[in-house]
């Protein structure tokens, strides 16, 4: 733990040598690029220079870190919801004045288009935008690009209409991006790029617009590397901690069902697919066992493990059980995000004996830049693996996001560690789930899915 600290200590040196500015341009230089490696490094140094901003109340830095942290956030599918909210207050009410020339000339640009997007879901795999009138064939214009330099493929839709939400990025199994966003005040304009060919068709039928993105040359190619993983990965040390255990039931939800039950079980599934693949799994408790939370990440680092894994079932209380429900996936950081915060007090009040609260808000303060890469790209690829395999058996699968928390089992890791909540307990159709064997086979193969993805990758 001390070395672990002293290497804290010289990363933040190493910072603290360059100045906001070199930083704030190397950020976006990084921000430019189209590589997701590089758009992890640029939010990390946002995140930093948010931080550097705060404590020297240094408003300018704060609000261009802000926005960054925003559009790097975005394009990694990371819930960055609260800083958001934070720029949206702390932009300067200048940059919303506009002249009265514009004000017209916008006005008259937003008659045009006479629709508006009124929403976007996933619905039987296929995509579906709907709008709040009839739609006609010629407010569509479809075409396709390839871009011979980067090798990839562009599938374009412009539609003549407004969205009255911002901005967003979407996600398919087997596709590497998907985004919407207002082109122009009269363009709605919808991209899917990939480096694979895809099939993609698309029928207008009154209000809706449905878009079926075919994928089934990616997935085959996806399935072979599966069964056949680089040689490299049969090498790679894994630990999987099943949350709570003993004294400890963790979180009792519909019908008493037991937390610490079921993440066992699951935690079991995923040790025997990995084992499988060549893969060398420990597990923190094989048992219905009290382990406490500081010695499962100690059992970690002692096994020279390159990842750590914990896995927790969510829960509310009964007035919001049929309400609150879905998949989502933690990477340790010191998160001022409400609902993180909740959900890692309900997780840390296991083990509260060996620091005081301060004590552990001072020691995260120290570690929020530790691994927050490689741990951002597991809880990705884990989250998009648990999700693309449940999709195919079961319905209403909700993708609850992929976020940043406070969690003291993920402190004193030194190996990229995230935190897997596979659902809530307490909701009467997950917990359901959550107990059936055929549930939990189908979610483990997807969170081994993804583990291959991420070894693949990195």
């Amino acid at each position: 733990m001390f070395r672990l600290l002293i290497a804290l200590l010289l990363f933040a040196i190493s910072l603290h040598a360059l100045s906001d500015s070199k930083i704030l341009k190397r950020a976006n230089g990084f921000l430019k690029s189209k590589s997701k490696s590089d758009q992890f490094r640029a939010y990390n140094d946002f995140k930093n220079l948010y931080l550097r901003a705060l404590m020297g109340q240094n408003d300018k830095l704060r609000l261009n870190s802000l926005e960054g942290i925003v559009k790097s956030g975005g394009n990694l599918h990371i819930d960055v919801s609260q800083y958001s909210d934070e720029l949206e207050t702390t932009k300067p009410k200048s940059s919303y004045k506009t002249s009265k020339k514009n004000t017209q000339s916008k006005k008259n640009i937003k008659v045009k288009s006479s629709h508006s997007l009124k929403s976007i879901r996933w619905k039987s795999g296929k995509l579906v935008m709907e709008f709040d009138k009839k739609l006609r064939n010629n407010q569509i214009n479809y075409f396709t690009l390839f871009d011979s330099k980067t090798k990839r493929y562009k599938y374009v839709f412009d539609i003549h209409a407004s969205m009255l939400v911002r901005s967003q990025n979407l996600r398919k199994d087997g596709v590497d991006k998907i985004k919407l966003a207002q082109f122009n005040p009269s363009t709605l304009r919808l991209v899917i790029e990939n480096r694979e060919k895809l099939k993609v068709r698309f029928n207008p039928q009154n209000n809706q617009l449905t878009i079926n993105i075919s994928t089934i040359g990616v997935q085959k190619i996806k399935k072979s590397t599966v069964k056949t993983p680089v040689r490299l990965d049969r090498n790679k040390v894994i630990v999987i901690d099943a949350g709570h255990g003993g004294k400890d039931p963790g979180a009792v939800g519909y019908k008493k069902y037991r937390e610490k039950v079921v993440v066992l079980q699951i935690a079991q599934e995923l040790k025997d697919i990995l084992k499988s693949r060549g893969f060398k799994v420990y597990m923190t408790r094989d048992r219905d066992k009290f382990v406490k939370l500081s010695q499962r990440t100690k059992f970690a680092n002692n096994k020279n493990a390159d990842i750590f894994i914990s896995i927790h079932a969510n829960a509310v209380g009964k007035k919001h059980a049929n309400k609150a429900q879905g998949i989502e996936s933690y990477f340790l950081s010191k998160s001022r995000s409400t609902r993180a915060k909740k959900v890692a007090e309900k997780e840390n009040m296991a083990d509260m004996s060996e620091m005081d609260f301060y004590g552990k808000e001072s020691f995260l303060n120290t570690i929020n830049s530790h691994n927050i890469v490689a741990a951002n790209k597991l809880a990705i690829d884990l989250q998009r693996g648990a999700l693309a395999s449940l999709n195919k058996s079961y319905k209403k699968v909700k993708d609850a996001g992929v976020r940043e928390g406070p969690f003291w089992v993920l402190v004193g890791a030194q190996m990229p560690a995230v935190l897997v909540e596979v659902g809530f307990i307490s909701h009467p159709t997950e917990a359901k789930r959550l107990v059936k064997h055929k549930y939990q086979k189908k979610l483990a193969l997807g969170l081994a899915n993804g583990i291959e993805r991420y070894f693949k990758n990195n």
